[in-house]
């Protein structure tokens, strides 16, 4: 049984950047966002991050093969219906009860187990001991916590939710869909309030016996290699210092990966520079960072957040 490490967070956290490196160690292997990979790549035939269009990517074709038989035996319809059912942040509550109806948790374990194949093959086409997935969702966290003999373990990913909210605004196109599309924005409110409720559910899941370690992304970037070395230490995977010579002084050296779905940063090839980034200092309106200082006020202080906008946090 693979052990399965879960990227979770709000979009725009960082955690693309944490799959990326963690993909790099031996014996992990970087699936990217899987909640999308139903409706993006099954049925929308989007790029990988090799750049190959999903079907014709040798990787997931096998993938498919051994977890279904082939993609086209994947019923998507239902997929989603149960999505719709038993995947939403508001059933949050009740997922992270202590028991379950036995009609909800049926379709719970159901939609589980889709993930769970995916993650099961993947690792025996691999070879890897641990497979990655970045989805993020939190309530799909809760869900894979009633998945039959799953070895999950969470990485909560948190980020000042002031440089969130920046990077909410902005506007990045989808390199997948050839620049024809882009990414969802929010506005510094709205993402305030996401920030606050999915970083909640996080804790509620670690509250419920599912092993969770949080990681400020401030602070990965500050020593990614002491940081690397811990995460492969709670994902049970040994590393020596030569597993970790694609990393540099401020760089990190990327191979191809097969990311399904997620930040453009998953096709990135070749040399990465790793710096921190705190535009939203300069370039986030004060009012705006007030607004979102105030909404988050209370997590940001339990995180370790200085709640002055102005002097941007030291790891």
């Amino acid at each position: 049984m693979a052990r399965v490490v879960y990227l979770g967070g709000l979009g725009r956290s960082g955690t693309t950047l944490v799959e990326r490196l963690l993909g790099e160690l031996p014996s992990v292997c970087s699936l990217g966002e899987i909640v999308h990979l139903w409706q993006r790549d099954i049925r929308d035939n989007e790029r990988c991050g090799c750049g190959a269009r999903f079907a014709t990517c040798t990787f997931w074709k096998r993938v498919g093969e051994r977890a279904y038989g082939g993609w086209h035996n994947v019923d998507v319809g239902r997929v989603h219906a149960l999505r719709d059912t038993v995947e939403r942040t508001r059933f949050i509550p009740r997922l992270a009860a202590a028991h379950l109806p036995a009609a909800q948790l049926a379709d719970v374990r159901e939609y589980a187990s889709f993930y769970a194949r995916v993650y099961a093959a993947a690792a025996e086409v691999s070879g890897a001991e641990v497979v990655v997935d970045s989805s993020k969702h939190s309530a799909l966290a809760h869900v894979l916590r009633w998945a039959d003999g799953m070895d999950l373990r969470v990485v909560h990913v948190v980020r000042d939710a002031r440089g969130v909210a920046y990077s909410w605004t902005k506007t990045v196109s989808r390199p997948e869909t050839d620049g024809s599309d882009e990414m969802t924005r929010y506005s510094p409110g709205r993402s305030a309030l996401l920030w606050n409720a999915h970083n909640a559910a996080f804790g509620l899941l670690a509250r419920r016996g599912v092993p969770v370690r949080r990681i400020r992304y401030e602070q990965f970037l500050a020593d990614p290699r002491t940081a690397l070395r811990e995460l492969a230490a709670y994902a049970g995977v040994p590393v020596t210092d030569a597993d970790l010579a694609f990393l540099g002084d401020g760089y990190a050296d990327l191979r191809v990966g097969h990311s399904a779905a997620g930040n453009p940063m998953r096709f990135t090839v070749g040399r990465l520079p790793l710096r921190r980034d705190d535009a939203w200092v300069r370039a986030l309106p004060g009012n705006q960072r007030r607004l979102v200082g105030a909404v988050c006020a209370p997590m940001l202080r339990a995180y370790g957040y200085p709640l002055n906008p102005q002097a941007p946090q030291e790891a």
